[in-house]
């Protein structure tokens, strides 16, 4: 299969979406360790959490990455080597390159949802999207996951070995939604060669 991945638009702004539920946080403060302060791209963060508990989420990750952290707010423009994570209870959505917060139905039973952002994201930044999925329970993603591959992006997904609960990353990996299924120390690594190199050499490294 020959994906135009990465590839620049208009736009040269390149995304990572992550998305996480159930084992998530542990999965996702290993990643972020692992991505540099200069990450020439900007990272777009969905945990599914209990919307009515106030997040302390950002101030976490905050500690544990070299990245900038903070949580989205609604007219913020993404920005190469800062984090933003959804707020508990609302969907985070990219609309014309800008970051929207919404309270609109739930999607598989979340908010935020996973799809939501990814889908969103592919509207507006087409191919310059990587979309990773984390341990969780669900299906929420695989639908995001399939449109950033339509879309010429390339996915990741978390590994069984290292998921503390595969059921979400296997539900993508079994539609079809995924390039690439890495154990969790392996992801960071790749999200940086993929960022900054393009995934050209994808079919080299399978063979």
């Amino acid at each position: 299969m020959n994906h135009s991945k990465l590839e620049t638009r208009n736009s040269e702004q390149k995304i990572v979406v992550i998305g996480a539920s159930a084992g998530g946080i542990d999965a996702l403060t290993q990643v972020l360790s692992g991505l540099p302060a200069d990450l020439p791209a900007a990272v777009l963060v969905v945990q599914h959490l209990q919307p009515e508990r106030e997040t302390l989420l950002h101030e976490h990750l905050a500690r544990h990455s070299p990245l900038k952290v903070c949580l989205a707010q609604t007219g913020m423009l993404p920005e190469a080597g800062v984090v933003c994570i959804a707020k508990p209870g609302q969907h985070l959505c990219v609309e014309l390159e800008r970051l929207v917060l919404n309270n609109s139905e739930l999607v598989h039973y979340v908010r935020p949802s996973i799809d939501v952002l990814f889908t969103s994201a592919v509207r507006s930044f087409g191919s310059n999207v990587l979309g990773v999925i984390l341990s969780g329970t669900g299906r929420d993603g695989t639908l995001g996951c399939r449109e950033i591959r339509a879309k010429g992006g390339v996915t990741i997904a978390q590994d069984e070995r290292t998921s503390q609960y595969f059921i979400m990353p296997k539900a993508a990996i079994d539609a079809g939604a995924i390039d690439y299924v890495l154990p969790l120390q392996e992801i960071a690594r790749k999200i940086i060669a993929l960022v900054e190199h393009g995934a050209t050499q994808k079919k080299e490294e399978e063979k």
